[in-house]
C-alpha cells in the first residue's frame, strides 16, 4: 500500500456518481486508494469492480449470490453497510445510494467520525437538521458531490465562517437545465412516457434521479438539501433554469456582487474536487471549457404550473417537522410508478400533494419519528388509486 493515498469506501459503486468516482481514482491511482465498495443488487459488476481496484472489502444490498475473484469478504443488507464502513477503515465515505437508504450510513460514518461525501440527497431532505447536528458534535466534514451544491461549496470556500460571522449572503442560486419536457405545458405532459422523462438532454444520471429532474423535485430536494449544508433560509435559496448547464451554482454577497462556479457537464469534476479538497487535482481528462464556442449562456423562470413539484419542496421545508421527510417517501414511490407505467407524470406531483395534506406532522422529529413518517408516507402512496385521478386531469392544490 502507498503510503499518503486517501482511503475511499463508495456507497453505490455501480450506480452513475459510483462509476464515476472510479474513473476519477483510476486516473490518479498515486492519491487514492479504494478500499471498501458497496452495491444494491448490481453482484457481477461490483465483483469486477472489487477485482479490479484489489478491494477486500465489500456489500451486496441484496441476497443475489456473489463470486469475488480476489477473495473479498462480503458483507449482505443494510446492516452489511455499517460494517463494510467499520470494516475498510477510510479517510471519505461516498454516500451515493439511492433514496432513503443513504441516511444510515451517512449516520454512521459519521458517528465513527469519517469524513462524508454526499451524493444523496435524501439523507438531508429526511434528517437534515438531525445529520448537520450530528457532524457538527463529531467534527466531520460534510462534502457535497452534488454539482450545484459542490459548486456552492466552491463558491463559499473559505467564507462561509469567520471571525466575523457567516458570510453576507444575499440569496444563492441553483441552476436546472429544465429536464427533457422544458416549456411544455400541463396538456403535453399529461402523455409523456418513461422513456421519454429518462432522455435527459444534458445529464447522464440514474433513472430515479433522472426523473426528479423532469418534474424538477430534484430541484426541490437540493433547496432542502441547501438549506441545511449552508445554514441559509429557503426562502433564500432560488432555483433559475439554464439550459446549457455549464454555470452550475451562483451566490450573491449583499452588496450585490455574485459569484459563480462553471464547468463542463461532467459529474467527474465535481467528483475529483471532492475526493482531492483541499487540494485541486491537474484535470487533463477535459479540454478547458471554450466559451467563444458556448457562445452565450440563457436564464429563465421555473414554470411551477406545468412542475409543481419544486412548489410542493418549497412548501415542505417551509412547513418543517417531518413534511419533508413525507414529501421524499412519497416522491419515491410515486416515480417507482411512474416509471413501471402504473401512472401519468402528473400524478406524481399529485400523489405526493395528497400525502402531504394527509399528514400530521412531528415538529422536532428523532430518527424514530422520522423513521415512522417515511413509512406512513409509503404505506399510503402504495395505496395508488386512492390518491390520483384516475389520469392526470387534477391540478395539485396543496
Amino acid at each position: 500500500m502507498a503510503e499518503g493515498r486517501k482511503r475511499i469506501c463508495i456507497l453505490g459503486s455501480t450506480g452513475s456518481i459510483g462509476e464515476n468516482a472510479l474513473r476519477v481514482i483510476g486516473d490518479y491511482p498515486d492519491r487514492f486508494e479504494v478500499v471498501g465498495l458497496a452495491a444494491h443488487a448490481s453482484a457481477e459488476r461490483l465483483s469486477e469492480q472489487a477485482g479490479r481496484f484489489g478491494v477486500r472489502e465489500v456489500c451486496l444490498g441484496s441476497e443475489r449470490p456473489i463470486q469475488t475473484t480476489n477473495g473479498a469478504r462480503v458483507h449482505r443488507g443494510r446492516a452489511g453497510m455499517d460494517e463494510l464502513i467499520e470494516a475498510c477503515g477510510p479517510d471519505l465515505v461516498i454516500v451515493a445510494t439511492v433514496g432513503y437508504s443513504g441516511l444510515a450510513p451517512t449516520l454512521k460514518a459519521i458517528e465513527l467520525g469519517i469524513t462524508v461525501a454526499l451524493a444523496n440527497k435524501e439523507a438531508l431532505v429526511t434528517a437534515g437538521r438531525l445529520v448537520m447536528e450530528a457532524a457538527r458534535r463529531r467534527g466531520v466534514a460534510i462534502l457535497p458531490i452534488d454539482s450545484e451544491h459542490n459548486a456552492l461549496f466552491q463558491c463559499l470556500d473559505g467564507r462561509d465562517r469567520g471571525a466575523a460571522g457567516p458570510t453576507p449572503l444575499r440569496r444563492i442560486i441553483l441552476t436546472a437545465s429544465g429536464g427533457p419536457f422544458r416549456g411544455m405545458t400541463r396538456d403535453q405532459l399529461e402523455r409523456v412516457t418513461p422513456a421519454q422523462a429518462l432522455n435527459h438532454p444534458t445529464w447522464k444520471m440514474g433513472p430515479k434521479i433522472t426523473i426528479d429532474s423532469a418534474t424538477l423535485m430534484n430541484k426541490g430536494l437540493e433547496v432542502i438539501e441547501g438549506h441545511h449544508l449552508f445554514g441559509i433560509e429557503p426562502g433564500r435559496i432560488e432555483v433559475i433554469v439554464h439550459p446549457q448547464s455549464v454555470i452550475h451554482g451562483i451566490i450573491e454577497y449583499h452588496d450585490g456582487s455574485m459569484l459563480a462556479q462553471m464547468g463542463v457537464t461532467d459529474m467527474y469534476l465535481p467528483i475529483a474536487n471532492v475526493l482531492a479538497y483541499p487540494d485541486r487535482l491537474e484535470n487533463t481528462r477535459f479540454e478547458p471549457l471554450d466559451l467563444a464556442r458556448l457562445g452565450g449562456v440563457t436564464f429563465e423562470r421555473p414554470d411551477l404550473e406545468a412542475f409543481p413539484c419544486l412548489r410542493l419542496a418549497y412548501e415542505a421545508i417551509g412547513a418543517g417537522g417531518t413534511y419533508p421527510t413525507v414529501l421524499n417517501a412519497a416522491n419515491e414511490v410515486a416515480v417507482e410508478r411512474f416509471l413501471a407505467e402504473r401512472m401519468g407524470f402528473l400524478d406524481i406531483a399529485t400523489m405526493i400533494t395528497r400525502v402531504l395534506e394527509a399528514h400530521q406532522s412531528v415538529e422536532h422529529p428523532d430518527l424514530e419519528a422520522i423513521a415512522e413518517a417515511d413509512a406512513w408516507a409509503r404505506q399510503l402512496c402504495r395505496r395508488g388509486k386512492t390518491l390520483v385521478s384516475s389520469r392526470s386531469s387534477q391540478k395539485p392544490t396543496c
